[in-house]
């Protein structure tokens, strides 16, 4: 496909309004042709402030719509699974917000639904398109801490509050886990080139989220080569810096300010040396992620996370959750 790209949103969601919307609009020969909310008000509301041409209520609208090549899907985590299986039978590319469902065997049909109806399906894991982040994995591929021997992740932040709704409250999509968790984990994948064999987390809830939910959690993860990760996540930490440090058997390579959705971050190595920072052209995370899933609507390339990326996500992070839950270690197994 070499033609106009035409997008709908499914879903008047922050993350769109904050950062797709314009993501979409600086790639070549694309637009967004309406967006999709349960409520006309809102969805109207949501048109008019971003000049989008239509708004609906009814996903058949766009199914049916043959302006609409692909669609970004952000509704709540719930929906994932039935709009991208809906959207793949009208033959639209799929990119669909993490996680990608919430049972793994919905993820299997997603993937296999986009594949037998030849379309694209990408997950919109931000975090492996900043770019410090991809010259961090440049660096523990070429091995210059040496051997790796263990990783510590920093994600705790405070949620703010325009944010709380279904991540505080929704029971059966919601929680820190599969919201914020997922994101850490396929970044390690994506950093590390492996997944987990082994996952063992202990959550906190009552600070923010209610009924249980957890919104702060620390997890212990063992990857190939007896490599240990501890990952520290939270709704409720203000104030703090998100980074990530890498402990090889030659130095030490630190990511700081580098768990958001913003161009940001500084990479540092300590080794027998000293420490020096090392450069990095940031470049938007999202421009990056909307101009590879693009280039694969064109047959060139993958997306920055393709569907198996977002299956493995969602599988480790389940395990997370079921360690949790029962203060067992579980063992990873990704189908």
């Amino acid at each position: 496909m070499n033609e106009h790209i035409g997008w709908a949103l499914i879903g008047a969601s922050n993350v769109a309004r904050q950062w797709i919307v314009d993501a979409i609009r600086v790639q070549n020969d694309s637009s967004i042709v309406t967006v999709l909310s349960s409520s006309d008000e809102r969805g109207a509301k949501f048109a008019n402030e971003n000049a989008i041409p239509a708004h609906v209520t009814d996903i058949g609208a766009i199914l049916a719509d043959d302006r609409v090549n692909a669609v970004y899907i952000s509704t709540t985590n719930q929906f994932h699974h039935v709009q991208t299986i809906a959207a793949a039978a009208a033959g639209k590319h799929v990119l669909c917000e993490k996680p990608l469902a919430l049972r793994v065997t919905d993820a299997h049909d997603m993937i296999a639904a986009c594949r037998k109806a030849g379309v694209v399906l990408g997950i919109n894991h931000h975090l492996r398109c900043n770019a410090m982040h991809q010259e961090l994995r440049r660096l523990l591929a070429e091995g210059v801490i040496g051997r790796l021997n263990a990783v510590r992740v920093f994600h705790a932040n405070f949620l703010a509050h325009a944010l709380h709704g279904w991540r505080i409250n929704d029971a059966g999509g919601g929680g820190l886990i599969l919201d914020s968790t997922i994101h850490d984990i396929d970044t390690l994948r994506f950093l590390i080139g492996s997944n987990p064999t082994h996952v063992m987390a202990m959550t906190q809830s009552g600070r923010l989220a209610h009924d249980g939910m957890e919104d702060g959690i620390m997890v212990i993860m063992r990857f190939p080569g007896d490599v240990l990760v501890q990952i520290h996540g939270s709704y409720t930490v203000p104030f703090s810096e998100g980074g990530m440090e890498f402990y090889g058997s030659d130095g030490v390579l630190v990511g700081r300010d580098c768990m958001s959705q913003r161009p940001a971050g500084r990479l540092f190595i300590r080794n027998a040396d000293g420490e020096r920072e090392i450069p990095i052209h940031h470049h938007n995370l999202y421009h990056y992620a909307l101009a590879t899933f693009s280039a694969a609507v064109r047959g060139r390339g993958q997306p920055a996370a393709t569907g198996e990326d977002g299956l493995a996500a969602l599988t480790i992070a389940l395990a997370i959750r079921e360690s949790a839950l029962t203060g067992r270690q579980i063992e990873v197994d990704i189908p």
